[in-house]
């Protein structure tokens, strides 16, 4: 009888372990969510504060990125869509236009020099040269095509 009391007993004691342990696990995942967010917050109020008179924004396909099991972690932690909705309730009340860019529109393929397009580009190239001497870095050439992008929404 005494064994099997003592037994009880053990197994009691794990699973109050076992949920500290998973109580632990929860304030770190809630305290980088809270990260996350203040993230987002002080990024949008930083854009939003050097009064520009409009914003240009990619539409990502973010479901098909999520498909990609290498990518899906990342990307879903990343809060695309807050971000979007912060961005356009900033801009809103700032009287900022936010413009939407098609997520079909080549914006790390084209040269922002002389417009060509290379087809050929991969993700892991991260510096884009062109035929005509163009070089310079991959996100840096996109965000100078979204900017002169002449084909968007406004959200």
């Amino acid at each position: 009888l005494s064994r099997k009391y003592e037994n009880l007993k053990k197994g009691e004691s794990t699973q109050k372990n076992i949920q500290k342990q998973k109580l632990k696990v929860q304030r770190l995942h809630h305290k980088i969510d809270n990260i996350r967010t203040d993230y987002i917050n002080k990024s949008i109020a930083e854009i939003v504060k050097t009064k520009p008179s409009y914003i240009t924004i990619e539409d990502l396909n973010v479901s098909g990125m999520m498909k990609n099991r290498h990518l899906s972690k990342a990307v879903a932690s990343q809060k695309f869509y807050e971000f979007r909705t912060k961005l356009k309730a900033k801009c809103d009340e700032n009287g900022i236009e936010l413009r939407v860019v098609d997520r079909w529109y080549p914006s790390s393929k084209i040269c922002h020099c002389c417009g060509a397009i290379k087809k050929d580009l991969k993700l892991s190239d991260r510096i884009y040269r062109c035929d005509c001497g163009y070089v310079e870095d991959r996100d840096f050439n996109a965000a100078l095509n979204l900017r002169d992008a002449l084909t968007y929404e406004v959200a």
